[in-house]
């Protein structure tokens, strides 16, 4: 296995770019493998890394379908319903509770200068 090219920070040569730019381009990497990295330098810690991608072997974007985003409703529609209650709960469940606030938090236990647990189950 050969060494990726490193380039330092902002000098990588045309013709390379990041997922993120690649997406901003309307295209995705399309099963290419990494082609070189991007460093940037830090003080008292190890660089920031950045992988390249080559601009040429990129491959558009695929379009989303009417199911593909029934599918991807669905799931958020998933994610913000509240498994105790069977709720809408208008927000994605945190994990780290599992529940909605109004039902992780009933009124009257509800944590001092609570606000947020202020009725997420009303009409918007």
């Amino acid at each position: 296995m050969a060494a990726l090219p490193v380039y330092r920070w902002r000098l990588a040569p045309d013709g390379y770019a990041t997922r993120r730019q690649l997406r901003a381009a309307g295209l995705r990497p399309g099963g290419q493998d990494v082609a070189a990295q991007l460093e940037r330098p830090r003080r008292r810690r190890g660089p920031l890394v950045a992988y390249l991608y080559r601009i040429d072997r990129a491959k558009p974007v695929r379009p989303m379908t009417p199911a593909r985003r029934a599918a991807l409703a669905k799931a958020n529609a998933a994610r913000r319903t509240c498994p105790e209650c069977r709720r809408d709960a208008g927000y994605v469940i945190p994990p780290s509770l599992g529940m909605c606030s109004t039902c992780a938090f009933p009124d009257d236990n509800a944590p001092e200068g609570a606000s947020w647990n202020s009725s997420p189950h009303t009409a918007r």
